[in-house]
C-alpha cells in the first residue's frame, strides 16, 4: 500500500460532511507523518545519490533493500495512526524507519568503502552518527513502549530537540562553519 486509506463514505449527507471529515483525523494526521518522514528521506537519498560518481550491483541491491522499506513507511504510519498507544503499532512504525535509516546507513557506508561516493571523511562521520542517533532514537521507543507504549512516542521529540545538529558534531568530533 503506497497510499494511506483516506476516504469520506459515499453518500454522506452535505450537512454531516464535517463530521465525516473530522472522522478522518487520525489517517490525515498518519498522512501527514508518512509525508514528512518519506520527504526527509528522499532529500537526504537524493543527497547522498548527488555524490555517487559510479554503482556496483551491491550498491544497486542495497538501495533496492532501502527502497522496500521506504514504501512501508505509509503502512506502519497508518498502523501508528490506527493504533498508536499500542505497543505493536509503535514497534512496527520505529522498527520500520529505524531499519530504514540502517540500510541507508550501510548503502553510505559500503558505497565509500568500494570508492563510489564523493564524500571526505569528516561529512562520512558526521553522516554516520546523525543516521545511527536516529535508529537509536527509534529503536529506544520501541524499548520504553515495552513498558508504557503511550508515552514512546514521545522519545522520537529528540529527534527535532537535536534540531540544528549540536550534539551530533560534538559526537562525531566535527564543527559547522
Amino acid at each position: 500500500m503506497l497510499v494511506l486509506g483516506l476516504e469520506v463514505p459515499p453518500g454522506v449527507p452535505p450537512k454531516e460532511l464535517a463530521h465525516a471529515l473530522w472522522e478522518q483525523r487520525e489517517a490525515l494526521l498518519a498522512y501527514a507523518i508518512s509525508f514528512a518522514v518519506i520527504a526527509r528521506f528522499w532529500v537526504v537519498h537524493h543527497s547522498f545519490f548527488s555524490e555517487v560518481r559510479a554503482f556496483d550491483s551491491r550498491l544497486i541491491g542495497l538501495n533496492m533493500l532501502y527502497l522496500g522499506f521506504l514504501v512501508l513507511i505509509p503502512f506502519s504510519s497508518q498502523v501508528l495512526g490506527d493504533y498508536g498507544s499500542q505497543l505493536p503499532a509503535v514497534v512496527v512504525y520505529s522498527a520500520n524507519l529505524a531499519t530504514v535509516v540502517l540500510i541507508g546507513q550501510w548503502m553510505s557506508w559500503d558505497a565509500r568503502r568500494a570508492g563510489l561516493v564523493r564524500i571526505d571523511a569528516e561529512a562520512a562521520r558526521e553522516n554516520l552518527v546523525r543516521g545511527l542517533f536516529i535508529a537509536v532514537v527509534f529503536l529506544g521507543s520501541i524499548v520504553i513502549a515495552l513498558f508504557d507504549a503511550g508515552i514512546a512516542p514521545f522519545v522520537w521529540l529528540l529527534l527535532f530537540v537535536e534540531g540544528r545538529g549540536h550534539l551530533i558534531e560534538r559526537l562525531s568530533g566535527t564543527r559547522s562553519s
